[in-house]
């Protein structure tokens, strides 16, 4: 990290590429320039790698080859799921069930879909930010075709019960599914174990380059394609594969499988560092913790600070330190993130929340001086606002 770069705590929003994903990337840019589809040799080199990447994705997530389709992102993946499945199965029912803090794509295609005649049910969650199994219980319906229900939460962090939830779903004759963009790279993430029908991957979230994710579709799971053109993906994503990308988002998840317990080891000391530096300096009760204590990602912390406004703090610190607000206060209101107003944190604490999300090139160093920053910035906030 350069000096004069700002501290980067925002690996939820994007995380850098790694130098074995770049090395894995460069002959794609330089020298493997093939289309898949060819059979002559340059596209028989091009479709091995992404033969290749398929299979170091599924490797890192439990899957077999055959059950990953490369898609443009994360947001592909989910509309590819939910759309794909509520479309491939109209004598299942047009019941979705949902959650009140998903991603806005997952959201957006449900409501989407809603215009269309299908019927949406939103979960609430509670304080911690979690779906209650009992909820989904009371939900499901004989016309229930899908639940999705994302893994871990992009702002707090929290992760939700996805084995009972997926098992209800299942008991109930529903699909599963789960936003996994969060987790993959940071949890152990296995398909057969959490019991998911698909599962979603964005790539630029675990140090592959952005453009490029993947949809888990289990065996057997029927799908109706919602772009259209020749038949690459098993006829589920056509158009001409990413190679250069695909290739970078095999190397990041090889990367993960063969690293992750020191990952894990290394972000919660990173997160819990920072925490420990804030509440070092500022009073404990004027700081709170947003999102479940022990269920969360290892990589993010989320914290309101009394009597401050996040845009403010953030705009004081951005020069220093790089981080994302939970809420943006305005002169005469102000917009709080949908899944903290889900979770029904108080204004008063929702207005200054910001989040925080550590990566594997943060340094014990970096932490520090982050906490330095920040905290004589809510203290220098504070004492203007008195």
């Amino acid at each position: 990290m350069h000096l004069h770069r700002p501290i980067y705590l925002d690996y939820n929003a994007t995380t850098p590429l790694t130098p074995k994903v770049i090395a894995a990337m460069r002959p794609f840019l330089e020298e493997h320039y093939g289309n898949p589809s060819s059979s002559h040799r340059y596209g028989r080199t091009a479709k091995a790698a992404v033969e290749t990447a398929r299979g170091q994705v599924a490797a890192l997530i439990g899957a077999a080859p055959g059950e990953i389709i490369f898609t443009s992102g994360g947001t592909e993946a989910n509309n590819l799921a939910v759309q794909g499945a509520a479309r491939a199965h109209p004598g299942r029912g047009k019941h979705i069930i949902t959650s009140a803090v998903e991603h806005p794509a997952v959201t957006e295609v449900c409501a989407y879909l809603e215009s269309q005649g299908f019927l949406v049910t939103t979960l609430p969650v509670d304080a911690a930010g979690q779906v209650s199994p009992e909820d989904l219980a009371e939900a499901l319906r004989p016309d229930t075709l899908l639940v999705s229900i994302m893994h871990a939460n992009n702002e707090v962090g929290t992760i939700q019960p996805i084995q009972a939830l997926a098992a209800l779903a299942h008991q109930a004759g529903a699909l599963f599914h789960t936003d996994a963009a969060q987790s993959v790279g940071k949890l152990t993430v296995d398909v057969t174990d959490l019991g998911v029908d698909l599962l979603s991957i964005a790539g630029h979230k675990l140090y592959a380059p952005k453009g490029v994710g993947a949809l888990y579709v289990r065996s057997g799971i029927k799908l109706e394609k919602v772009t259209f053109g020749a038949g690459q993906e098993r006829n589920l994503r056509p158009g001409t594969e990413n190679v250069l990308e695909i290739v970078g988002l095999g190397a990041a998840a090889e990367e993960a499988a063969q690293t992750l317990p020191q990952r894990v080891s290394h972000l919660i000391a990173m997160r819990d560092r920072l925490h420990a530096g804030l509440e070092n300096v500022l009073l404990p009760e004027t700081v709170r913790l947003n999102g479940h204590p022990e269920e969360r990602l290892p990589n993010t912390l989320n914290l309101s600070f009394i009597n401050t406004e996040a845009n403010i703090l953030l705009d004081t610190i951005a020069e220093h330190v790089a981080a994302s607000a939970g809420a943006a206060c305005h002169a005469d209101h102000v917009d709080i993130s949908s899944v903290l107003k889900a979770m029904r944190v108080p204004i008063e604490w929702a207005k200054g929340a910001l989040r925080f999300s550590v990566g594997s090139m943060t340094t014990g160093e970096e932490i520090d001086r982050a906490a330095e920053v920040i905290a004589q910035s809510v203290e220098k906030i504070r004492s203007a606002s008195h």
